[in-house]
């Protein structure tokens, strides 16, 4: 009984893991709020209306709870706002998760989605790393350029310093072929920051630090 009881006992002793970050330049201006322990629920206006479609992909999949608002220069293009928002949520992640103690640290998933697959791992290391391997058929979805992508990652990454691999076994439809990697990242991160109850609010590092 001891036993059963463990993991309740474990995640109630779990700080709240939550974050707000206000990031502001010359070109945006960046707000995002977090809730790694939420239920799904999102509220986000970018000015780029693909992004605020991924971003409820990872909000939904993920089971966080994500508030984003952004405003910026996208009468010149989409790259800065696109960039800002993948830093902020980087940055904001990294608040969130703070010393990293009693998380499962990796995660994986195979997303598909109709004829795409897409399969992301990634470990919240503690070094930043991407290895993207998309090849997305069209330079634009609606008025998203698919380049974009990319450097969404390469932001997130470098803010929350993890390392992340992206894979595309399938697909020849952009739109697909970018929700896919989506759905796949959010799964990925919500099997890694879930708390471990046998960590016992551990680093979960051989080396005590992450």
């Amino acid at each position: 009984m001891q036993l059963s009881d463990k993991p309740t006992e474990v995640l109630s002793q779990t700080p709240r893991r939550v974050a707000s970050v206000h990031r502001t330049t010359k070109e945006t201006d960046v707000r995002v709020s977090l809730n790694l322990d939420g239920t799904g629920k999102c509220t986000v206006k970018t000015g780029i209306p693909f992004l605020d479609h991924m971003i409820q992909q990872i909000a939904s999949h993920g089971l966080l709870d994500l508030e984003v608002e952004a405003t910026g220069d996208i009468e010149i293009d989409d790259h800065h706002t696109n960039e800002d928002v993948g830093i902020t949520l980087g940055m904001a992640l990294a608040q969130a998760l703070g010393d990293r103690k009693g998380i499962h640290r990796f995660g994986h998933f195979f997303a598909p989605l109709d004829e795409a697959l897409v399969q992301v791992v990634l470990d919240f290391s503690g070094r930043p790393h991407l290895s993207c391997g998309l090849e997305i058929p069209t330079q634009r979805v609606g008025t998203y350029d698919t380049q974009l992508v990319r450097e969404f990652f390469v932001a997130i990454v470098n803010h929350s310093q993890m390392t992340l691999h992206i894979r595309q076994l399938d697909g020849i439809n952009s739109h697909h072929i970018i929700e896919a990697t989506f759905k796949a990242f959010a799964r990925s991160m919500r099997m890694a920051i879930e708390i471990d109850p046998r960590r016992a609010m551990q680093i979960p590092s051989s080396k005590g630090v992450l």
